[in-house]
């Protein structure tokens, strides 16, 4: 009942629609409330929806809710909760024909209120000693204590049973030697004519033939109960597999933002359990009088897959990896404590190509052709006894060279995935032979520049987000739908920046009219299909970037410079200027609001209403903010700076809300060093306004150069610096530079002519080829 006494900490707290979405008018609130302590200990996280031989006991859990409901509305004094339970159980009934569809629905809602406590200390701080998920109910992690302790009983009562049979053949051996003397003794006395009794010569014989059919029946119990452990042990073993293949799939899926929790100690508990529990049933086998070669074939395939399938990567690496920069990655073993001692077990890792990664199906495959040069490739497997952890670190590791494949038409480097392989032979005490084990990682792409880093995140994020748990390296679909599309953006956004505050419908509906062109406002997207090149291969239309690098560059913004002021919805974010004019034509003069600019990589403009030269209202947007600009000015100062701008869509005063924000204090005079004090302030030129205006690079002089615009029908901040009557400095929104060809943004002032070798790079390479040879070259 842990995880429901910290959701109704957490229920105040929730929006209505998440707690609609939550608890369906199919599993109500009432429900998870008045059976809280029975639900969680059910093992919901055994159903899987292709396991249709699971619908006997779904039925069962679904007699046992209606049972439990019947009774608590038969105990309950209260007349009304009564009623309302005998209601809910008779809805329950819904549930006759399709039972699975309710299981199914309990292990989702659980999912998502471990999902909610985990997130809750950062949306709700108080409620930190509340935000984490209960143990027993971590995404079924830890190991089924009732399956395990069953399996025990069993192999116990196995040993019981060739205890009894082993006392049997005593007594039977003892019985034997009394009737072979007696019936000697028997011979004897009838050569001499004397009449012997034979009550005890048929007492043992009776005895004789009882320890006989007894030692028959127990060990036929004890073969059958052999063949149910197995059984057993392979149902067991196979619900561990199948929660080791979903940590490994979680971790995946964290790079994308999706909670995951990444103790691994349950899962070791569990493999060593059924490790113990394997070797006392081949040593049951080995034990009885005949030998069983089916069990001893079933358990020794069991053995080999438990001890070969307990290599995790622990800590993966990097999934974009520059060349001859350093990392480091970690796996680790859960079968650590039971490895043989004597030789030191060493891990070896290569860089393997995706096609040699689909080769890795069969363990009797290893990769043929060595396509890059690792530095640091080996480790050895050590175990730290304080965390009860064994595991083989790879620190400093490097890639020196990299070896890349042919790619067809327009496919690029940062398109091409690989992946770090590790292998090992090792030893298992109480097994006869060592077992060689391996896995790869997650699949990384390799880069020789930052420039590549961009793209290369792209080609990570579409592998994590849309890629099959079960599927063939590295296959990934080449269209999704908008909506899981949108779902991914969301997540990952929010991860980044780390704010529980999701890009909402407004949001949502701006970025596929961006990544579809369309910028029809009613327009309904959700079952469009978005393609990888419309993601990030194919530029934006009347933009030198692609969909994902825009997007990137907003979360790379609001993460460093504007987490506090989204997260506190100060910041609409992502609107066209349909729906901008739209929602802003009826405001007063003055009324803005800060939406992210989509001509510019990583820029936040602000838009408001302005009186018209007919006596009429007009749509301003201000010269988009970057990063850099930002560094020198914070956003709030900004908007303090602006006086013309003095409500926040769509009527807060600015001041109420910005003012946490305002950094400026009056200014000193400095009597020590004779000097006035200067600061920097914010200088807006109100003209008519046109969002993208033109920018030339101007020299001031031999020993510097800036940027400005020229005179546009536009509102612009000016790109001077001047000396206002309080000694002020006035500096415009900074303009970030022009993006060369393939979207890289050098700076012009730090990038002398002829730095580099080869082609014109004023121009932009004419490949990513082409710019590997130009480093590969600087770098030897």
């Amino acid at each position: 009942m842990a995880q429901w006494t910290q959701m109704k900490q957490l229920i105040p707290y929730l929006a209505t629609q998440i707690l609609n979405e939550l608890y369906s008018p199919s599993f109500p609130m009432d429900v998870r409330c008045y059976l809280a302590n029975w639900i969680e200990e059910q093992r919901w996280e055994d159903f899987e929806p292709e396991k249709v031989d699971q619908e006997p006991q779904a039925l069962t859990l679904l007699d046992q809710i209606i049972s439990c409901l019947q009774n608590l509305a038969g105990q309950n004094s209260n007349v009304v909760e009564r009623m309302r339970l005998q209601r809910i159980s008779r809805n329950m009934n819904m549930f006759r024909s399709q039972p699975f569809q309710l299981v199914l629905t309990v292990r989702d809602v659980l999912r998502k209120e471990r999902e909610l406590l985990s997130q809750a200390s950062t949306q709700f701080p108080a409620l930190a000693r509340f935000s984490q998920p209960p143990a027993q109910d971590s995404m079924a992690a830890a190991p089924p204590t009732r399956d395990v302790d069953l399996l025990v009983l069993k192999v116990l009562e196995i040993q019981d049973c060739r205890q009894q049979i082993h006392q049997l053949q005593e007594e039977l051996n003892w019985e034997r030697q009394n009737y072979e003397s007696m019936q000697g003794t028997l011979q004897h006395t009838q050569t001499n004519g004397m009449d012997p009794s034979m009550s005890e010569v048929t007492k043992l014989q009776t005895n004789i033939k009882q320890h006989e059919y007894n030692g028959q029946v127990i060990a036929k119990k004890r073969v059958q109960l052999l063949q149910e452990a197995v059984s057993s042990l392979e149902k067991c073993q196979s619900r561990l597999i199948n929660r080791i293949k979903a940590w490994r799939w979680e971790q995946h899926q964290a790079t994308i933002g999706h909670p995951f929790d990444d103790n691994l100690s349950p899962l070791q508990t569990w493999c060593e359990q059924l490790l113990g529990v394997n070797g006392k049933l081949r040593q049951e086998v080995m034990l009885a009088g005949e030998p069983i070669p089916e069990l001893q074939e079933r358990l020794g395939r069991l053995l080999q897959t438990l001890i070969q399938s307990s290599l995790m990567v622990d800590k993966q690496p990097p999934q974009v990896i520059k060349t001859q920069s350093k990392f480091s990655t970690t796996v680790r073993y859960l079968l650590g404590e039971k490895v043989a001692p004597g030789k030191p077990v060493l891990f070896k890792a290569q860089i393997i190509t995706e096609a040699q990664a689909r080769n890795l199906g069969q363990l009797g495959s290893l990769p043929s052709e060595n396509v890059g040069e690792l530095i640091n490739n080996t480790a050895i497997l050590e175990h730290n006894t304080s965390g009860k952890s064994t595991c083989a670190t790879f620190r400093n590791m490097s890639i020196k060279k990299i070896k890349r494949a042919d790619r067809k038409g327009s496919e690029s480097v940062t398109e091409e995935k690989f992946a770090l392989f590790f292998t090992t032979e090792i030893s298992i005490t109480g097994c006869d032979i060592p077992y060689r084990i391996q896995m790869i990682s997650v699949p990384v792409v390799v880069i020789v520049h930052g420039s590549q880093d961009n793209n290369a995140l792209a080609t990570i994020i579409w592998d994590c987000a849309f890629s099959e748990p079960e599927r063939i390296p590295f296959l990934v679909p080449e269209r999704v739908p908008w909506k899981q599309m949108c779902r991914t953006l969301n997540s990952k956004f929010m991860s980044e920046v780390g704010t529980q505050r999701c890009l909402d419908n407004y949001n949502q509906h701006f970025l596929a009219q961006k990544i579809f062109d369309k910028p029809d406002i009613a327009g309904d997207y959700s079952n469009m299909l978005v393609s990888w090149a419309q993601f990030n291969k194919e530029v934006l239309p009347g933009r030198p970037f692609t969909f994902w690098q825009w997007f990137d560059g907003v979360i790379e913004l609001t993460k460093k410079h504007l987490k506090s002021y989204w997260s506190d919805g100060l910041i609409f974010g992502f609107i066209g200027k349909q729906h901008l004019h739209l929602i802003l034509k009826d405001r007063p003069n003055g009324t803005f609001l800060l939406r992210f600019s989509d001509s510019e990589i990583g820029g936040i403009t602000i838009a408001y209403v302005a009186p018209s030269e007919n006596g009429g209202q007009k749509i301003q947007n201000i010269q988009p903010s970057t990063k850099r600009d930002l560094e020198i000015r914070s956003l709030g100062d900004r908007i303090q700076d602006i006086d013309f701008i003095t409500h926040v869509y769509p009527d807060l005063p600015k001041n109420d809300v910005f003012r946490k924000y305002y950094t400026d204090n009056p200014l000193p005079r400095d009597t020590t060093s004779g000097y006035l004090v200067v600061s920097i302030q914010t200088k807006v030129g109100v003209e008519a306004h046109c969002d993208s205006p033109q920018r030339s690079e101007t020299p001031q002089d031999n020993n510097s150069s800036f940027y400005s615009m020229d005179q546009g029908n536009g509102a612009s901040a000016s790109p001077f610096y001047s000396l206002s009557p309080n000694n002020q400095f006035q500096t415009p929104f900074q303009l970030a530079p022009v993006p060369l060809q393939g979207g890289m943004y050098p700076d012009p002032l730090s990038i002398p002519n002829g730095l580099f070798p080869g082609p014109d790079m004023s121009q932009g390479p004419t490949s990513e080829m082409e710019l590997e040879e130009i480093l590969n070259t600087l770098s030897e």
